[in-house]
């Protein structure tokens, strides 16, 4: 079993090395969202984007800062508010008077790590050209189509807190993203770590240096690696059908029927197959296991359901649906 992976494996292993690297670094570096990193490197990995959801000051922004440090590309922070444009985004073109023409300036779109902070702020318009971009991996503007950098990796933010003045991303938008991450606090000894952390930092006192910088061609080798890791027809089935079982709820029986509105797209079954691997492949395997698949639904399916307006009222979450399905779907 996986004996194409192993091999692959054991071909590249300076790419897990630099790969193990950056993520030791980071532990030392964000502390207390282990999981949040672990999900900004399988988003790195698979060429796919996060939508992150916290309460202010958990170290969202700071995650993909000290991410971009350890890897070649750059990176750009965009705020997002009600009075933002499309252009503002995705740049326009200017109008040069000593020659009566126009030329393109990008917007800063047009980076390889970027931060899209609290994007259900910006109105519908401005939210539909980022993911219009990060669906497409390109920008139009008037008639010219523009290419994003091979390297293309978009975290957005969403305060849970705050609903005024916010527009909500619709549940086709949200289809594109690769997983939706909670962030929740950090335990009350990593909090004593990040006050030390955070003291060495304002008395530049010795840190730790980040690693070799990450290159980009590693990572589409790394990719490349991971899309090839061995998945057993068994696994696979498992997959399909936990996505199969948010459309068909009613063969489970229970309160599953009366709980979903509309299930998961094919995007769903897509995230699950390629985020498992990336499971698998950072934590050392060369075959994916059931287990990978549970550790990765809920950031891979809990936008993608829909809940009735029955469950909503009780206060249902996608979580304990995504609970009760791993619950009735036997797995291999």
């Amino acid at each position: 079993m996986g004996s194409d992976a192993t091999t692959q494996l054991k071909m590249n292993p300076e790419l897990r090395e630099n790969l193990v690297e950056v993520s030791q670094w980071l532990q030392t570096r964000v502390l207390g969202q282990e999981r949040l990193i672990d999900r900004l490197l399988i988003a790195l990995l698979i060429g796919g984007h996060l939508l992150v959801e916290g309460v202010p000051g958990l170290a969202k922004t700071r995650a993909i800062k000290e991410l971009a440090n350890a890897v070649e590309g750059d990176f750009h922070r965009i705020q997002f508010t009600p009075d933002l444009l499309p252009s503002d985004i995705t740049g326009s073109e200017v109008f040069r008077p000593e020659d009566a023409t126009f030329t393109f300036q990008q917007g800063p779109i047009f980076h390889n790590l970027l931060l899209a902070d609290e994007i259900n702020r910006a109105p519908a318009k401005v939210q539909s050209a980022l993911l219009e971009a990060m669906g497409e991996h390109q920008v139009s503007v008037g008639r010219h189509t523009f290419q994003l950098p091979e390297l293309f990796l978009v975290m957005a933010t969403q305060n849970p807190i705050e609903q005024e003045g916010t527009y909500p991303l619709p549940e086709a938008q949200l289809d594109r993203f690769l997983m939706h991450v909670n962030v929740d606090y950090p335990a009350a000894a990593d909090e004593h770590r990040i006050l030390a952390l955070v003291r060495g930092e304002f008395m530049h006192r010795e840190l730790p240096e980040p690693p070799a910088v990450l290159k980009q061609d590693t990572i589409f080798a790394l990719r490349h690696e991971i899309l090839g890791l061995y998945t057993s027809p068994a696994v696979e089935e498992y997959m399909v059908q936990l996505v199969v079982a948010t459309r068909e709820s009613s063969r489970y029986g229970g309160e599953l029927e009366h709980w979903i509105e509309y299930g998961a797209s094919p995007r769903g079954t897509i995230a699950l197959d390629q985020c498992s691997r990336a499971h698998a492949w950072l934590r050392g395997s060369d075959f994916v296991t059931p287990e990978d698949v549970q550790a990765i639904a809920h950031d891979a399916l809990r936008h993608r359901i829909i809940v009735s307006f029955e469950a909503e009222a009780a206060g249902i979450h996608p979580d304990r649906i995504i609970d009760e399905l791993m619950e009735r779907v036997p797995a291999p």
